[in-house]
């Protein structure tokens, strides 16, 4: 009989029991096995209580960006990123923005949007009135859900109806808006969004199926923005090289998608460092960036009348400080820890910085010495590494084939062998 992935009762296994398993089907080396068991600061209970059939950790870099100034405070930026060059590039556009104060930024409330779809309503424009005249009602019932949240000033404030046009006729669309306060939401506005629905249905006389949270957190909003003398981003040219970058993405999506997503570098790094949902970050930033009818660049880049180059940010940014990972992996606790924020809004505003900053970074690399230049040093380490260099072998291997601009691990493998010939007859 051959392999199979139909392993019955895989979930009630044990970790071990489990990588036993995979092992078997993968034919996975005793080494490699062993790999997968370094659990390290996420232990073994933890993960397995975190989510399904955990046989192991996968862990990524974490990286500190310095020179962050925001809002007139210092912070130290926990970011979680395998990708070469962006901890450093934010590092380096961090402490340019300080040279006009550093970036400013300003949030909206935690407000976010349960849906409840309603299909089958014969009147939807009037059953939508009549949903909308028993706001009250079904906001209690919403806020009966969680009373904890509402004892902190939060809870279902607010509710929507709109009827939209689909492929299977008119549907009735119910939003509740939900201050989440701390916490991403996602738990307590499900659970408000399934309890309201049976009576939502009982109002309209339709049946409702889905009841879940949007990721176009559009009530949630962060913006940033920085205003740089030309002469710290290296002089007028470049300044207008990175407006004129920004000026392509505006008008083409094929380049904006890549505005975007350097921007989301340095936010995605942030959001998974602090234990938050990533996903439902990504999901609503580039729903954001399109909210017009076309994909749209997220930032904006511009000279002011005096010559400072002027970048400015905005974006829905669904986060939390308190419930999920952000509370269960001890290492998001200590990078919230490291940040100091004080509150989820604190906490969005400076990852909405880190994303401007990290696009300053991209624009600045790719108005002046291109975007490869930055990478290929660590990129050419890890390519030493592949080629088998160990210890001083990898910086000599990597700084050679970067001179030579042809980083490539047979390449790697050539200077490897030249240099360890070399020290053989010495």
């Amino acid at each position: 009989m051959g392999r199979t992935s139909r392993i019955p009762g895989f979930y009630k296994l044990t970790p071990e029991e489990r990588l036993r398993r995979v092992a078997e089907f993968a034919n996975l080396t005793p080494e490699e096995q062993e790999l997968l068991r370094r659990f390290g600061a996420l232990d073994e209970a933890t993960a397995n209580r975190m989510i399904e059939n955990v046989v192991g950790v996968f862990q990524l870099p974490l990286g500190i960006a310095v020179n962050f100034l925001i809002n007139g405070r210092d912070y130290l930026i926990p970011m979680a990123i395998e990708e070469p060059s962006v901890v450093a590039a934010a590092s380096n556009a961090a402490k340019m923005t300080r040279e006009g104060g550093g970036v400013y930024t300003q949030s909206t409330e935690s407000l976010m949007i349960g849906q409840i779809q309603l299909v089958g309503v014969k009147d939807p424009y009037g059953a939508r009135l009549e949903v909308l005249r028993n706001k009250d009602e079904i906001l209690r019932i919403a806020n009966e859900q969680d009373p904890v949240l509402v004892k902190l000033g939060g809870g279902a404030k607010d509710l929507e109806a709109r009827v939209i046009e689909s492929r299977l006729g008119p549907m009735l669309i119910v939003h509740l808006i939900v201050d989440v306060k701390d916490a991403m939401g996602a738990n307590a506005v499900n659970t408000m969004a399934e309890a309201v629905a049976p009576r939502l249905a009982s109002i309209t006389g339709g049946r409702f199926r889905l009841r879940i949270i949007s990721n176009l957190a559009d009530r949630r909003l962060v913006r940033a923005w920085t205003r740089i003398p030309v002469e710290a981003v290296g002089g007028r040219e470049v300044a207008e090289g990175i407006v004129e970058a920004w000026a392509f993405a505006d008008a083409d999506p094929y380049r904006a998608a890549t505005h975007n997503k350097g921007i989301m570098n340095g936010i995605d790094a942030v959001v998974i460092a602090t234990g938050n949902d990533w996903r439902a970050v990504e999901a609503g930033a580039h729903a954001y960036a399109c909210r017009f009818g076309a994909y749209k660049p997220l930032s904006t880049w511009e000279l002011d009348e005096k010559g400072n180059l002027v970048g400015s940010l905005e974006l829905p940014l669904a986060v939390g400080i308190v419930g999920g990972a952000t509370r269960t992996n001890p290492l998001a606790k200590i990078s919230l820890k490291i940040l100091g924020v004080r509150s989820a809004r604190e906490l969005a505003e400076v990852i909405g910085a880190v994303g401007l900053v990290q696009n300053l970074a991209a624009l600045r690399a790719l108005a002046s010495e291109g975007i490869q230049a930055g990478h290929m040093s660590l990129h050419a380490k890890n390519i030493a590494v592949m080629a088998g260099a160990v210890g001083d072998e990898i910086d000599q291997v990597a700084e050679r084939m970067v001179r030579e601009k042809r980083v490539r691990v047979d390449r790697a493998k050539e200077i490897l062998e030249e240099l360890r010939r070399g020290r053989a007859r010495r």
